[in-house]
């Protein structure tokens, strides 16, 4: 049986599995109670609408890659996240108004931190970000609300000391690294063009002591029986794709225009704060540890792809067909990035959501099948990828949880 009959009938019976869950709200991962209906009055969270202001601006000319989109999705969810923990730490134990105080402080810190982050990111948008941190504090009966404004304040400072993050993080550094050259290496699909990624082994991490920490070991040898196997199966599905797996590599494309891959998997995320009723700090901690992760393994992702430079299946083989829709990435095979992301994102969901696994390790396989669906990925690239993308989530959760990390405030 192939690699591809086998990873079908895998995700064939999650799918069933999935679709059997209790989605009813219920005990969690990472210290998040059950559901209790969110905030204490009618405002409710913050950060899902600063989330929703990035995944409007990610396709907006010019539009992000999946690598910028993941940067920027990062800077935002660790500010929200930090300057909620500091605003918890100016309201202190002296609150008395059955929560109203810390819930204005966190929304504030979040609105604040927010907007800078959005504003360096999109200057464009500048206006709307200060319209909506207006809205936000406005929300809610009892006028005025004091502690939205301290909390904004915290958060402004909060985002300041992210941009100068972001300004020094090295992602907006020029690097075209050259290829080997010879047989079984990527070349690019343009000559003129820059080959995309190339800075970001350079690109400072989250969680990572290093872009080569879980660097994979090397693929199938170009031309041995394995590589010739794997690339046999990419050209025989990429001459027999049925219409729903036509669908479904469109859909897990994530090309500039869309929220991109990393936004599929923060979507996935506000899915699950809105329906368990988590609260501002359990939401953004949510949303920083899944942004920084998945920027972390494509960090490590690409840092893989540069060491091994490898072939893509459609300059293997002519005989691939690859699909417009998706299109022909401009960057080595191995390995595949989409599963790199993929698997780091379910995994820290399912350390919040354990009850969801089954389902979101549904996701990470048709995500994985989608580009070789495409004919733009090996089996081997796929299962490799996930592989590093567990490896790095491991590592962030556990770093996280240690409360000596980035996500920690100084």
């Amino acid at each position: 049986m192939s690699r591809l009959a086998r990873l079908s009938i895998i995700l064939s019976a999650l799918a069933v599995a999935s679709a059997c869950t209790d989605r009813t709200p219920g005990p969690t991962g990472l210290g998040i109670t059950a559901s209790r209906n969110g905030a204490p009055f009618s405002a409710g969270l913050a950060s899902p609408a600063w989330q929703a202001m990035a995944f409007a601006q990610v396709p907006r000319p010019p539009a992000l890659n999946a690598l910028s989109a993941a940067r920027a999705y990062a800077l935002l969810g660790v500010g929200q996240y930090l300057g909620v923990q500091r605003a918890d730490m100016a309201v202190g134990d002296g609150d008395n108004d059955g929560g109203r105080t810390q819930l204005e402080a966190e929304r504030g810190a979040v609105a604040g931190a927010s907007a800078v982050v959005l504003t360096y990111l999109f200057p464009g948008a500048a206006r709307a970000f200060e319209d909506l941190v207006t809205t936000q504090a406005s929300a809610g009966p009892g006028q005025p609300h004091p502690w939205f404004g301290r909390g904004e304040a915290i958060g402004r400072e909060v985002g300041a000391a992210i941009v100068t993050r972001g300004q020094g993080d090295g992602f907006n550094t020029f690097a075209n690294p050259a290829p080997p050259t010879g047989p079984g290496y990527w070349t690019s699909v343009t000559p003129t063009t820059p080959v995309i990624g190339g800075q970001m082994p350079g690109v400072t991490p989250w969680f990572l002591t290093s872009a080569s920490q879980f660097r994979p070991g090397p693929p199938p040898a170009f031309g041995s029986d394995a590589f010739n196997a794997a690339l046999t199966e990419v050209r025989n599905l990429s001459n027999s794709r049925t219409p729903e797996q036509v669908r479904l590599a469109g859909a897990w494309a994530g090309n500039p225009g869309t929220i991109t891959p990393p936004g599929i998997w923060l979507q996935v995320g506000t899915d699950d704060i809105t329906a368990r009723g988590l609260s501002e700090r359990e939401a953004t901690h949510l949303y920083a540890l899944l942004s920084a992760t998945m920027l972390d393994a494509l960090i490590g992702c690409w840092d893989a792809k540069q060491t091994y430079w490898l072939i893509r299946p459609w300059q293997a083989d002519v005989g691939v067909a690859t699909l417009a829709a998706v299109g022909r990435p401009n960057h080595p095979s191995y390995p595949s990035g989409h599963s790199c992301l993929s698997a780091s994102g379910a995994e820290v969901l399912s350390t919040f959501f354990p009850e969801d696994r089954d389902r979101l390790s549904a996701m990470v396989i048709e995500a994985g099948l989608s580009r070789m669906w495409a004919g733009i990925h090996y089996g081997f690239d796929i299962s490799s990828g996930q592989e590093l993308g567990r490896d790095v989530a491991h590592f962030a959760i556990a770093a996280d949880a240690s409360g000596n990390s980035l996500l920690t405030p100084r």
